[in-house]
């Protein structure tokens, strides 16, 4: 796939790590000791994955709204998207250097791979799920659902039997800053998708009121849908018939007043590593255990929405947040396919 296309129009307002000094990196300046302190133990278990020579590093900033962090490794690099900025950003491995890989985007929002390494993309204003081809064309997966369109879809995940499931909450048509204004016209749903046939289906309805960030177990027996309407939850469904359902919709994690998850990856233990807000002393990953207990937290200076793994080995969180995408390296690995 051809990811050196960059719009360098807009690149002068993103700025990299590298670049940063003095006052202007002052809020969040990262820790010069080691065992960096952002990093906190709630749990002992989670010592297992933390490591006393590696702290939160801050990679990018100069965005207004950032999500769906996906990263490549044949070409070392991390997309995500900014997206009030209507853009999606590249920032290389190798050199530290940020450009825009793709603008206008359609306000995309959450991006994943598929099991040949495209890049699959939800967009707000597109209100499609979309795959970027080995040499940069786009192909619309879906749009449409009962001849109606979507609502904005939001983040998305595939399954090693390429089936594409993604989420349809109204965050992209309820204003003109995260998409474009619109009614709804379909029920705020979670879909699977097949590409092989073209073939979509409701895999869960009704039981999350507006779903948002979703992502499987290593073993993909299970799926975990974030709740994100006025009650926060995390819930957790079988995998039935094959794979191609949901059943046994029950709440895993119950949010504590003002906490606001958002999105997720899943590490091979099974533990969830999930972008947390919204104030001060919630802003940052909190982490849980496949039984949904709270073993750990990295501390941000803002709010992060979503994560993922990354690096040669899967072992570097990358996480975007409010302004800026931070990393930090831990003794786990995420699953395939986030």
């Amino acid at each position: 796939m051809d990811l050196t296309k960059r719009d360098m129009l807009g690149a002068a307002a993103i700025t990299t790590a590298s670049a940063m000094a003095g006052p202007a990196f002052a809020q969040g300046q990262p820790s010069e000791r080691y065992p960096d302190p952002a990093i906190r133990t709630l749990d002992p278990s989670f010592n297992k994955y933390r490591l006393a020579l590696a702290g939160v590093e801050r990679i990018a900033t100069g965005c207004r709204f950032n999500e769906g962090a996906v990263y490549f490794g044949d070409m070392r690099c991390l997309l995500w998207s900014d997206i009030p900025n209507n853009r999606i950003l590249r920032w290389d491995e190798e050199t530290g250097r940020v450009s825009v890989f793709r603008k206008p985007s359609n306000h995309a929002n959450g991006n994943t791979r598929d099991r040949q390494g495209r890049l699959v993309t939800c967009e707000h204003s597109g209100r499609r799920v979309t795959r970027t081809e080995y040499d940069g064309s786009i192909t619309v997966l879906i749009d449409r659902f009962d001849g109606k369109r979507f609502n904005g879809t939001n983040d998305v995940v595939v399954k090693s039997d390429d089936t594409v499931w993604f989420t349809d909450p109204p965050s992209g048509i309820s204003g003109n800053y995260l998409g474009v204004e619109a009614k709804p016209e379909l029920p705020f749903d979670v879909y699977r998708l097949d590409p092989k046939t073209g073939r979509a289906s409701v895999a869960t309805s009704g039981v999350v009121k507006r779903p948002n960030g979703l992502a499987f177990s290593p073993d993909e027996s299970k799926l975990y849908v974030i709740e994100s309407a006025e009650e926060r939850k995390i819930y957790v469904f079988d995998v039935v018939d094959g794979g191609a359902k949901l059943a046994n919709g029950r709440v895993l994690i119950d949010c504590e007043k003002d906490e606001t998850p958002d999105g997720f990856r899943v590490d091979v233990d099974g533990n969830l590593w999930c972008g947390w807000g919204m104030s001060p002393t919630l802003d940052g990953v909190k982490v849980f255990n496949a039984a949904g207990k709270p073993i750990g937290f990295i501390a941000l200076p803002e709010r992060a929405a979503n994560v993922c793994f990354g690096g040669p080995k899967r072992n570097r969180l990358f996480m975007a947040a409010s302004h800026s995408v931070y990393s930090l390296y831990v003794n786990t690995q995420g699953v395939a396919g986030g």
